[in-house]
């Protein structure tokens, strides 16, 4: 039994190192309801609380109705950065996407997340004057 614990708590500290380095402020942003064809766009801000700099190999998004945008440079040791994600709000309804972030320090990627109602314009009716 005390193998099997140890041989869990090894396997729980290479998952949990495996995400350390970066330090996001929120990884999740609630836009609530949104016009249709109006793109609203977040701004996730991260840390680097690595012992070096780290690299973004890639953001990409599940779809191409959403748009990560981020620096391309090395991020120093204590410096903080930026991902800026755009939802096009395209199609109307209830959305939610992610986007995952791979740094040079994490073997897995971050998954930030953009979520909302995309209300659709209801047309003006004239009424008739009596």
């Amino acid at each position: 039994m005390k193998a099997f614990l140890l041989v869990l708590g090894i396997l729980f500290g290479q998952f949990v190192f495996a995400q350390t380095g970066i330090e996001f402020k929120t990884k999740t942003h609630q836009f609530g309801k949104v016009k249709k064809g109006k793109p609203v766009s977040f701004v996730f801000e991260f840390k680097n609380v690595s012992e070096k700099p780290v690299v973004i190999e890639f953001a990409n998004a599940d779809c191409g109705c959403t748009t990560p945008e981020y620096p391309q440079g090395a991020i120093a040791k204590g410096k903080t950065g930026t991902i800026k994600v755009t939802y096009n709000a395209a199609l109307d309804g209830v959305f939610k996407k992610s986007v995952n972030v791979k740094f040079t320090t994490s073997n897995y990627p971050y998954i930030l997340t953009v979520e909302g109602e995309v209300l659709v314009d209801k047309p003006k009716t004239d009424k008739p004057k009596a």
